[in-house]
Formats: structure tokens, sequence, C-alpha cells
């Protein structure tokens, strides 16, 4: 799979799609601080979150000036353009596509009018009623002429901007605050306009958003790690169904929906930075807990415990503590890659995952093994992986996975592969077990995984592992990422959105499955 930046993902297999991350946003108003470069650092911070284009929008309080392009934060800003972008106010962006495809249109942040001026709008998170805000957008507009939708953003993030736009002599406070109580799904916004830093989190608070506090004003972003790189003390949380405004008259909050907090339980399994706190649980050490728990759940006599870098990295030190089976490094990554502008030839790809990890095999030779990963998706990655360490001379391969089998796809802002391609959906653990060729394979429980957050099971989401959705979802026609690219699908059939044979929407849901669905 090539990122849109053009360089090669950094999937451990050419062509395994594995958990892709929803986006990060991060916003600052903090007079006589250099806010482009502030912001840099926190979408640096936040690089993880979304890796295909970046973005800043920053105002002096009379223009707001605006720089995307696809690729890395790194790659889209240097020193020059960071100094053109003066102001006291920005938010930025670090993207995956979520709806929309990854094109420079659908960089954010977006910019749009509205009736006092501009906003620029920065988004993570999906919402799951994009056809039917399109419609509100035609109905209101007419097919756009102007501004994003009109450029070709296929996103619901232009959605919004689009619907901001508000009425003659309203304020953006005003009208965010009619519109964000009509919007479903998942989502957490920083936008502002040429005065204001504002931020809003969904009802359920899917994704995180988190509030700090600099010495000469304040900041909004996705997680605590990008408070810490710019310098900023955390403050709480943003509260599910939270506003808040920034200005010159200091910070002020408003609800416009009441809070059913329901936070991704994969924020803690694998999307969030390990340095990251969620709800007061450090990320790291929910993951160590994860691990011990599947220790207990599932032991096993091995000689050496080993993680599969770096995402099982936590898990495998929890495992090995709790299991009293030494911890090792049983493989090396390459860590520049995914750097690579040159795609492999045929016979470099038929090695597969040895492109971005390596056997040691003066440590694996002989030894029992018990391999930690946090999540198994299609399964290609782990099956790769199992049959490298055996011709590398392990003895025994006992693969340990730190969350359930995922079996539903997720639309609150993760791309997992298509319930179709889930290896977990429709067999067994055994059946999985003999597809990856693992000598045995152990998933932690629910119970184990929930509790390891330190969460109240009723404030979590955990969809992709139960098919239990907290925000009810529209019909399948109408969801999926490619929604608005099918917009004049939407138009001619008056939101009756047909996915077509291509779209990965045909897979996702069976007659039984919305049933199923809560």
């Amino acid at each position: 799979m090539v990122r849109g930046d053009g360089k090669l993902s950094h999937d451990l297999l050419p062509g395994e799609k594995g958990p892709q991350d929803a986006c990060g946003v991060f916003g600052v108003w903090a007079p006589g601080e250099e806010v482009a470069k502030l912001t840099y650092f926190g979408l640096y911070a936040l690089q993880h979150r979304g890796q295909e284009s970046a973005g800043i929008a920053t105002s002096d309080g009379q223009r707001i000036n605006v720089y995307k392009d696809m690729g890395l934060v790194s790659q889209v800003f240097d020193e020059t353009t960071l100094n053109t972008l003066n102001g006291h106010i920005a938010v930025g962006h670090c993207r995956y596509s979520t709806t929309g495809g990854s094109t420079w249109a659908n960089a954010q942040p977006t910019l749009g009018a509205t009736a006092a001026g501009t906003v620029a709008l920065a988004h993570n998170g999906n919402l799951t009623n994009s056809a039917e805000l399109y419609e509100k957008v035609i109905e209101k507009f007419g097919k756009p002429a102007r501004g994003e939708l009109a450029q070709g953003n296929t996103t619901d993030t232009a959605l919004v901007t689009a619907l901001l736009a508000g009425e003659p002599g309203q304020t953006l406070e005003e009208r965010a605050m009619e519109l964000l109580p009509k919007l479903r799904g998942a989502f957490c916004f920083t936008f502002m306009d040429e005065t204001t830093l504002y931020a809003a989190r969904d009802n359920a608070g899917v994704r995180p958003l988190v509030l700090g506090r600099l010495e000469r004003g304040w900041v909004v972003a996705s997680e605590t790690a990008a408070l810490d790189i710019v310098g900023a003390s955390f403050v709480r949380e943003i509260e599910p169904g939270e506003f808040i405004a920034v200005d010159e008259n200091g910070l002020r909050s408003q609800r416009f929906a009441e809070k059913k907090p329901a936070g991704c339980v994969f924020e803690y399994v694998y999307l969030a930075r390990p340095d990251t706190s969620i709800n007061g649980r450090s990320i790291h050490a929910a993951r160590v807990e994860m691990g011990r728990r599947l220790a207990r759940e599932h032991p096993v006599e091995a000689d050496l415990v080993i993680p599969t870098p770096e995402s099982g990295t936590p898990a495998a030190i929890g495992y090995a503590e709790a299991s009293g089976i030494p911890y090792g490094q049983g493989l090396v990554k390459n860590a520049y890659v995914g750097r690579t502008f040159i795609q492999p030839s045929q016979t470099i790809r038929q090695l597969g995952i040895r492109l971005k990890l390596n056997p040691l095999k003066d440590v694996v030779q002989g030894k029992r093994l018990v391999v930690i990963d946090d999540s198994i998706v299609r399964g290609n990655t782990q099956r790769a992986l199992v049959r490298m360490l055996r011709e590398a001379g392990a003895a025994e391969v006992h693969v340990r996975i730190s969350s359930p089998p995922i079996k539903w796809p997720c639309f609150y802002g993760i791309d997992f592969a298509t319930r179709a391609e889930l290896i977990a959906n429709g067999i067994g653990i055994d059946d999985v077990r003999a597809s990856l060729g693992a000598d045995t394979l152990g998933y932690i429980s629910e119970d184990g995984m929930i509790e390891a957050t330190e969460q109240p099971r009723e404030r979590l989401c955990t969809a992709c592992f139960t098919g239990q959705y907290p925000i009810e979802l529209p019909d399948a026609k109408r969801l999926g990422k490619n929604v608005l690219e099918r917009g004049e699908q939407v138009e001619q059939d008056h939101g009756s959105c047909d996915p077509g044979p291509d779209s990965d929407l045909e897979n996702l849901l069976t007659d039984d499955d919305k049933k199923e669905r809560v």
C-alpha cells in the first residue's frame, strides 16, 4: 500500500492493512508565542494518528492563513513555511482518511466562510450521518459552487465547515451550538475564526481530547503527549458534549448535548501513544496490565517472551513479569524502510515481513517463544512472523494477543479491514491458530482488557470486538469512507447511496449483522 505522500506505508507486509489510526488535532491560543511552531511540534507528537497529510491554520486577529500538503508533518513544514504563519491562534491537523480519499483536496484544516468572517476547522473522528448532512448542504445552498466542497473536498469535515456558515448577524459560536447537536458519530473538533479558538467533542467522547495551559495561553490536543512536547500543563479532559471557546476574555464552556460516555477501548490497546493518559489512566500502564492478565489467562511453558515491535512491547513486558518467563528482543525492526520511494520487486516482496522485521537468530534458535502482539486483523502479518521465527530455528511459537478477536468494523474513526477480511470473523480460535501456523494462540478476554483500562465497562465502546455500537448507525448504504464521493448518487436518490459492487461496504454488514447491532 502506498500512502498519499507516495512513500511505502509502515505496515509490516506490503499490501497488508492493519488498523489505521484516526487523526490528530491541535489548537492553541497564545498571544506572544510562536503558535505555528507550537502547533508543528504538537502535530509531530500526534504523527502516529495520521500520516497522509498535515496542515496548520493561523490567525493574527484579522486574517487566517492556511498551509497544508500531503505527507508527514516534517515533510510538509519547514522553518521558512512556519515563519509565514503569523498570529496568536492556530489549529493543526495530521490525517488518516476515514471519510473521503487520501487527496490534497481532503487535507485539513478546511477553510470556509461564515456570516461574520472565516472558519478553519480540523477534525478527528468520523461522522455517521454524512449522507444526511450532505442533503442539508444541498437543501441550504444548492450544489456547492464555492468553498471546499466545490473544490473537490469529499470529507465530513468539509460538510461541517459548509454548515457552519450560519445566517446574517449570527456568530460562529451561535451557529456551532445549533449545528453540533445535529452531528452523529465520533468527532473532536478544533477550529477558529479570526479572533477565537474553539473545540468540541461528541457526547460519547469516543476519541480523546484534552485541554492544557501555557503560561500565556491555552492548548487543546488529541492526546496529553502533545501537551508535554509543547510545555503545556494538563488541565482536564474536554467533556463529552462540551463546547469551549478561548479569546481575549478567557476560556468559556457550554454544553451542547448530554454526555453518554463511550470512549474507544482500542485507544488503550493500540491507537494512543504509550506516554499518553486517557481518563487518568496511563496507556503504558494499561498495556502492561493487559500483558499480565494475558499471562494469567493463557499461560504456557516457554523460554522467552518477545514483542512484535513496537506495539506489542508493553504487553510483552507485562506477560514476562506475570509469567516469570524472561523478556527478550527476538526481532529487530528496520525503522527506515517506510521512507523509501522504491516499490519492492516481486523477489523482495515475497520475503514479505523481512522488509520491516528480522529475527535475531542466536536469540530465538532452539527456544520456545511467546510472541506478543496487540491485535490480529487479517492475520497475514502474524502468519509471516511465525514462519520467519521457525525458519530462524525457534522450537515453538506461541502467539498471545492483548485484545480480543476483532470481528466488527468501526464507524467511529478507525479504518479496519472489511468484515469479510477479518480473520476472526466466522472461524474459531483454533482455526485462526492453524491459519497462523502457531503452536498455541491466546487472546485476552474482553473482561481482562476492560479491567486493565480501569474504566467502567459502560463508559467504553467495544464495538469492534462485540458488534454493540453505542451510537446508532444509519442504513449500511449511507455509511462508508466514500459516501460523499458518491454524492451525485445521494442527490439522485434523495439519500439512498448505493455503494456499488466495488465498495468496501458490501462486506461490512449482513442482514444478520444489522439485527445484532445495538
